[in-house]
């Protein structure tokens, strides 16, 4: 698989662009993550013409329409700024990104909780930047996220996760699907899609049970916004645990009773919090090369992502 796409804000790829001259440069995003990422970077306050160094900006006004106003000299670049994030949202529309990391907290750039500030002066933590709103509503269910959120091992797990398989999704599109691809698409990622959502795995299953009931490129589009929003959804214990449970009955011929006991007891522990989900699917991928189960080699449950990036590693 060639390198995802993602779109990033520049200042967390160590760009000099914030208002002070400096940056905001993120280790994990471009020394872990980067290996396996192509970054398309964007700073919206430079592009839309505003000089390094600046005048700091904040959001004021209505929450859900705010204006952006310089702090002290009170100018107001909003419709500099939203003219010029409607004409780039159509041009990143072309880069083919399969995700966004935003800045966090910034009137521009922040995905969620901006401060926004009323009239006299006081901030709720309601707000959206201006551009990230632009791209949202551009891209609907794309995976997004904050590099403050992105500390959170869960939260990054999931946003991973979500990239990787969109990649997976947007190059098999590119090779020609046809209804013996998709077909396998959805067959390997079985497991991963029913520990996100079993309701909309099921969904799923049955479109791409009905194939022939209309045009495939119809098909094809109405799965794609079932696997992002699938995606969107957050992964738990109970989720994986049933998940885990349910590989554990492929294995009914083959464990003995104390590989079964063994394997039942790690499970349980970490639905109890005390191990993390990387054990039992290590476990779990040790049986499978031992009995050679090749339906299980397929699911990208038990291999998502590089174990470089050191995710399922929490408990």
């Amino acid at each position: 698989m060639g390198k995802i796409r993602l779109g990033i804000s520049a200042c967390l790829l160590g760009q000099p662009v914030r208002f002070d001259g400096g940056h905001k440069h993120d280790r994990f995003i471009t020394e872990t993550l980067g290996r396996y990422v192509d970054f398309v970077p964007v700073c919206p306050e430079v592009e839309c013409g505003l000089g390094v160094p600046r005048e700091a900006m904040r959001l004021v006004g209505e929450i859900d329409n705010p204006r952006l106003v310089t702090i002290h000299s009170r100018i107001d670049h909003t419709e500099r700024m939203q003219t010029w994030a409607r004409r780039r949202v159509q041009e990143l529309a072309a880069e083919d990104l399969n995700g966004f990391i935003f800045k966090s907290d910034s009137p521009s750039s922040g995905m969620e909780r901006v401060k926004v500030y009323n009239d006299k002066g006081m901030a709720v933590k309601k707000g959206v930047g201006m551009f990230a709103r632009a791209f949202m509503e551009h891209f609907p269910l794309l995976p997004v996220e904050e590099e403050g959120r992105l500390h959170d091992p869960k939260l990054r797990e999931n946003f991973i996760e979500a990239i990787f398989t969109f990649k997976r999704w947007r190059e098999l599109l590119k090779a020609g699907a046809g209804p013996k691809e998709l077909v396998e698409f959805h067959t390997r990622h079985k497991l991963l899609l029913l520990a996100h959502s079993p309701e909309l795995y099921r969904e799923m299953g049955r479109l791409v049970a009905h194939l022939h009931d209309g045009p495939l490129s119809e098909i094809l589009a109405r799965y794609q916004d079932l696997l992002l929003t699938c995606l969107r959804l957050k992964t738990t214990i109970k989720k994986n645990a049933n998940v885990l449970y349910h590989l554990l009955g492929y294995f009914k011929q083959e464990l003995s009773a104390d590989e079964k006991q063994e394997i039942l007891e790690v499970i349980d522990h970490y639905r109890q919090g005390i191990l993390p989900l990387i054990v039992p699917v290590t476990l779990i991928n040790h049986y499978v090369r031992k009995y050679k189960q090749p339906y299980l080699q397929e699911q990208y449950y038990l291999h998502p992502h590089p174990l470089e990036l050191q995710l399922r590693n929490h408990a």
